[in-house]
């Protein structure tokens, strides 16, 4: 007997061997399977942030949208695709398996892309067309991006044997940086296809919406072309409905029964009457990741800054492509963390558990908005709710300027003399001489803490003739008679020989250097020689130097690594099979509600910016060491020793029984046979 059990064991390897899903990449243990599933989640966020790359302007520019409808419909949509993806891991747990519901739900993406692309052609419909085409389109790509969201991860998770953990463990390394592959070379590529190749006489949103489209596809073909290779883990039944189940007889039987029966060591086990002991075991590590849980979308509010526009990512300039340095940052850091860091905390005998590592990261972006608060006191030189005002004498004669309760001019202007700027002062009007004299308060620019690489410009024009100026690639116009043009941002630069253009004559006039994040009023007059320009720096350029940011944004992306990287995988490491795009959809829920928390905050705390980035910093310091004192209490379980644990024990209930139906059946033959009376 025991030779033959040896002999069907290596029968048994052999046939293991020789299926797709154990073949090696290159010796390593790294399964050929996940090369399609990265390459098909590069591909698949090249599509997603490529299309968003371009989605802002699109709402403006084609659909006409105002900015505020453009930005709420925006965010709505990126809200939208962190809340689905609880849907499609009930659909992955329950119903199709994770393989057949990246498949089903690539196609829809595929779909709402082709719409989406169709929207932007001019000569399809009119504009009720388009809107209507635009939004059915986004509300399939919100359903697809956010549906595969959590299969995706936990289906390139099982393809790992049990003993492979340190391989699986890197694989969400290289899967998160696939996701930032993509964003990356997406914002550069698609921005680049919208306002370099002009189609249907002008920006060609068809063909930027198009390529993210093609991707897509791409995306889907690769994915399916590894199905051969994968392991595949089928459904584990409807199990939404039994959790549910399970949990409403363990509550009720709770309520019922508390007072007669004795205490249970777990409220959950009141389910033991109706329910097995595997299910219930189960419930209770997905609970407890999700208590877990609860302080991180702190994290995530944070982090989220970048878009809600708080945080300027420093950008290189490509036309108007932004390369985001937290992505790049995040593919360099990832290998630093993977073979440096983390390997030599391991020499120095320090135990770094994965929510050690989240708690650490946690802190780490909190030390990125101290800094971050550090350059915004440094960059603002004065309050954002003080004023700025200014007064230029365009007079031939002396004028003193006087305002009750102030004493902020003592001395007169001179003749085209200028005031420095006056800081806390209402907004007013006053007379000279009689004569009303044009005046506003500047009000001081709200400049976010990043260094912008613009700069703001207007012009005066105290000229009888009215003035078209072109600065670079930007057009002003100043009515005659102390006409003001509106304020446009233009890049830093020198400008020499800005054209002045009036209906009689055409004017040269230079500029010189318009610097970093200052707000420029130049005053043009005709003089007998020409025009001529006094040029006045209402708000000073920027004395910080740019390389100050990128501290922040070092703690920032090491914290994100640190954090996003391992909660992954902690997720997938700690949800009991049945349930992996379950946790990995509630892993993902923590990014919505961070984006909830970031709208009732900023929006409701009506304070200054620096102050905010401490409130936020000290937010997520005394968070972090909530989350520090659950983790502390937190025991690690293997899902694959609770199965075969459960194995185990239904095996041997399984001799029992057939233990006790020999016994039974033995007795009953040597029971004494009735005689009749």
């Amino acid at each position: 007997l025991n030779s033959f059990n040896s002999s069907e064991r290596r029968m048994s390897f052999h046939s293991l061997e020789g299926r797709p899903w154990t073949r090696k990449l290159c010796g390593t243990n790294y399964p050929v399977s996940i090369a399609f599933i990265v390459v098909n989640e590069f591909c698949e966020r090249f599509s997603y942030y490529g299309m968003k790359a371009v989605l802002t302007l699109y709402f403006i520019h084609y659909l006409n949208w105002d900015k505020d409808l453009s930005t709420a419909v925006y965010h709505a949509f990126s809200s939208l695709c962190y809340f689905t993806p609880l849907l499609g891991a009930l659909i992955a747990d329950s119903w199709l398996g994770k393989f057949k519901t990246i498949i089903y739900l690539s196609i829809v993406y595929v779909i709402g892309h082709v719409v989406k692309s169709v929207g932007a052609i001019p000569d399809v419909g009119d504009s009720t067309l388009h809107i209507a085409l635009s939004m059915v389109g986004l509300v399939l790509i919100a359903f697809g991006t956010g549906g595969i969201k959590p299969c995706v991860a936990a289906f390139g998770g099982d393809q790992f044997d049990e003993e492979n953990t340190e391989e699986r463990t890197k694989f969400f390394s290289i899967f998160y940086m696939s996701i930032n592959a993509g964003s990356v070379l997406s914002t550069i590529v698609t921005p680049i296809l919208r306002g370099d190749v002009k189609c249907f006489g002008g920006d060609c949103y068809a063909l930027a919406f198009g390529v993210p489209a093609a991707l897509m596809v791409i995306a889907l073909v690769v994915f399916i072309s590894g199905s051969g290779l994968y392991k595949k883990s089928p459904p584990e039944g409807n199990v939404l409905v039994r959790v549910c189940k399970c949990i409403g007889f363990a509550i009720q039987n709770r309520w019922r029964n508390s007072k007669k029966s004795p205490k249970k060591s777990h409220w959950l086990d009141w389910a033991e009457e109706k329910y097995p002991k595997r299910l219930i075991q189960e419930i209770k590590m997905v609970f407890r990741v999700l208590v877990l849980y609860i302080p991180l979308p702190m994290f995530w509010a944070l982090f989220d800054q970048q878009v809600q526009g708080y945080i300027q990512l420093i950008s290189f300039v490509f036309t108007d492509t932004q390369i985001m340095l937290n992505a790049l940052l995040i593919l360099v850091f990832i290998p630093i963390f993977d073979m440096g860091i983390y390997p030599l905390i391991g020499l120095c005998r320090i135990k770094l558990t994965p929510l050690r590592k989240m708690a650490v990261g946690m802190i780490l972006a909190a030390i990125a908005f101290c800094a971050a608060t550090v350059v915004e006191i440094n960059v603002i030189p004065s309050p954002a709710k003080e004023s700025l005002v200014q007064v230029y004498n365009l007079m031939d004669s002396d004028v003193t300027v006087q305002f009750p309760g102030h004493t902020v001019f003592s001395d007169p202007l001179k003749p085209n003399e200028v005031t420095s700027p006056q800081k806390n002062m209402s907004a007013f009007h006053f007379w000279l001489n009689n004569t009303y004299v044009h005046q506003e308060c500047i009000k001081l620019i709200k400049i976010h803490f990043c260094l912008t690489i613009f700069d703001f410009c207007r012009f005066i024009n105290t000229h009888t003739e009215n003035i078209n100026i072109t600065v670079g690639t930007d057009e002003f116009y100043a009515a005659a008679n102390y006409g003001i043009s509106q304020n446009i941002s233009v890049p830093r630069g020198e400008y020499n020989g800005v054209v002045c253009e009036t209906n009689s004559n055409q004017y040269h006039i230079d500029l010189g250097l318009l610097d970093f994040g200052a707000f420029y009023t130049v005053i043009l007059s005709k003089k007998s020689e020409g025009l001529t320009t006094i040029k006045m720096e209402d708000i000073q350029a920027n004395n910080i130097h740019i390389t100050w940011q990128i501290p922040q944004y070092v703690f920032l992306t090491a914290g994100e690594v640190m954090f996003s990287i391992t909660g992954l995988e902690f997720s997938y490491s700690q949800a009991p099979a049945s349930m992996k795009s379950v946790l990995q959809a509630g892993w993902l829920m923590t990014v919505a509600f961070g984006n909830v928390i970031v709208l009732i905050v900023a929006e409701g705390a009506g304070m200054e910016q620096w102050a905010e980035f401490l409130l936020f910093a000290g937010l997520l310091v005394a968070v972090s060491i909530i989350f520090s004192i659950m983790a502390y209490f937190y025991t690690y379980v293997d899902p694959d020793q609770l199965d075969k644990t459960f194995r185990e024990d239904t095996d041997d209930e399984k001799v029992k029984s057939s233990d006790s139906k020999k016994k039974e059946t033995v007795s009953l033959t040597d029971m004494p046979k009735q005689t009749k009376m």
